[in-house]
């Protein structure tokens, strides 16, 4: 898959294009069927299939305090385009510029202007333009549309606004299920306090390098993906208050891992499911001994999926 950019310097090759656009933030099931729709359309028509999508959430500058925190990183739904098997993908930089233009400025001068686009698939729910008056009806009297009905997974309308609400509440099964895949943390594996390594279980502490959802404070089951390998994970969320911990951290202690140093790497963590809340010991020892439990646990967990 080519990936561009913006698109000032957008010179394109082909006759035209079937494009599918839309913020996409996580690429659920229900994004997941708006995007084939564009790559079977594409095929049937013997052109390319464009996804056209956002650096940011639109409400970054059109209602800052309401934006809502990401799903995914741009670099995991750029994978997930490829994965299905999208052609190319063009990423606007959503700035005040192009908040204000209206949707007849967006349909000549970038979709069809600089993408060549010959059929527009959007969501249900899409609307491009100042005011969102490119609707699925407006679009369909000047160029081509397919509008994908939402989609209901387990008797629920899939959003990314539902994803959300299971993740902070640490629903992470169902969040995986609206998904389509596991919902994944990654961060750079920075230097902590050292305590986990003094109660026999070396965490890896993650930095995370945009504004994610979190998930609820506690312990998961994860799969951590790292450049010596993939290897379960028992994944803690919170203050951490056994230790007096002062701020909130994500840390992971890899089951079976070598030992290998991973400081200033990358490591991805696919989280699997809740095991249980925060808690408070009255000393180390509980501690240590509930987090025993707690690797006993993941492991069946990891094992049995």
């Amino acid at each position: 898959m080519i990936t561009h950019f913006g698109t000032p310097r957008l010179a394109l090759e082909w006759p035209g294009s079937v494009v599918c656009i839309g913020t996409f933030d996580g690429i659920h099931r229900g994004h997941q069927r708006v995007i084939e729709t564009a790559v079977l359309r594409a095929r049937e028509a013997e052109i390319p299939s464009v996804a056209v999508t956002f650096d940011r959430h639109p409400a970054a500058i059109l209602a800052p305090s309401r934006r809502p925190p990401y799903i995914a990183s741009l670099d995991e739904d750029l994978l997930e385009f490829a994965r299905l098997g999208v052609d190319a993908t063009v990423v606007l930089p959503f700035n005040a510029s192009l908040s204000r233009m209206s949707a007849n400025e967006f349909l000549a001068e970038i979709l069809v202007g600089k993408i060549k686009a010959s059929e527009v698939v959007i969501g249900h729910d899409f609307a491009l333009g100042n005011g969102r008056e490119g609707t699925a009806d407006w679009l369909g009297q000047r160029i081509p549309t397919t509008s994908v009905p939402g989609f209901e997974w387990l008797g629920e309308r899939v959003s990314s606004s539902r994803i959300r609400e299971f993740i902070a509440n640490g629903e992470i099964v169902r969040a995986n299920d609206f998904l389509g895949r596991p919902f994944r943390i990654s961060g750079v594996v920075v230097s902590g306090q050292k305590l986990g390594r003094q109660l026999g279980f070396p965490t890896a502490n993650l930095a995370r390098a945009f504004d994610q959802i979190t998930p609820r404070d506690g312990v998961y089951a994860a799969v951590a993906e790292t450049k010596f390998g993939r290897f379960a994970a028992a994944l803690a969320i919170g203050m951490r208050p056994a230790v007096q911990g002062t701020s909130r951290t994500i840390e992971a202690y890899l089951l079976d891992y070598p030992g290998d140093s991973l400081y200033g790497s990358v490591v991805s963590l696919e989280l699997k499911s809740f095991v249980r809340p925060e808690e408070n010991f009255s000393n180390l020892d509980a501690l240590v001994a509930q987090m025993e439990k707690d690797v006993s646990q993941i492991r069946q967990i990891i094992g049995s999926q």
